[in-house]
């Protein structure tokens, strides 16, 4: 793969790039194509457990791009955020106080994939990790200068696995972390 020329479209909160480069096919010839690619840096998620209740924390919260495609619903979601500069557990146990108020322990990396990879250059760094009922130290809600507005659920894992079956949690990295701690025969 050659690079011809980049453009950038937008560098606002996130970027939007014009790529032009010449690709060799499998065949052995060269093409050349034009992709934009949205880079907004990479970001971690986590699914706590807690595995003396059964259960799991997860978020709710609107979300314009999947507003605009007819989902009208806020989304049922793991924590998530951008690393700003973190590594990807710092991260984590941070979006976990700043979302859901609550500590973690015992973080386990089980996942690190693109989403998006035709469009989207994020990595995301996907954690599982315990927590209890007195590792809730506040109350969550995320930043309000940030436009977050939180609501904080928690459930049992069996409880979340069916919304995900019914269609009601419909978030890639959320459906691949409960699949995961259900294959896992996760209590939490």
């Amino acid at each position: 793969m050659r690079i011809l020329d980049v453009r950038t479209l937008s560098d606002k909160r996130y970027k939007l790039r014009e790529y032009h480069f010449d690709y060799r096919r499998g065949d052995g010839a060269w093409q050349s194509q034009t992709r934009e690619v949205f880079d907004r840096g990479h970001a971690a998620a986590v699914l706590p457990l807690d595995p003396g209740r059964g259960s799991v924390i997860l978020v709710k919260q609107f979300r314009l791009p999947a507003h605009l495609t007819g989902h009208h619903a806020p989304l049922i979601e793991v924590i998530a955020g951008a690393l700003d500069g973190d590594e990807p557990d710092a991260c984590a146990r941070r979006e976990a106080m700043e979302e859901a108020g609550v500590a973690l322990s015992d973080m386990k990396e089980v996942f690190h994939c693109f989403m998006s990879p035709g469009a989207v250059s994020e990595r995301m760094h996907l954690f599982v990790a315990h927590y209890s009922a007195a590792s809730r130290t506040a109350n969550g809600g995320g930043l309000a200068h940030e436009g977050e507005d939180i609501e904080v659920l928690e459930m049992p894992l069996a409880e979340a696995l069916a919304l995900v079956d019914s269609g009601a949690i419909c978030d890639a990295k959320t459906i691949l972390l409960l699949q995961w701690a259900g294959m896992h025969n996760e209590k939490s």
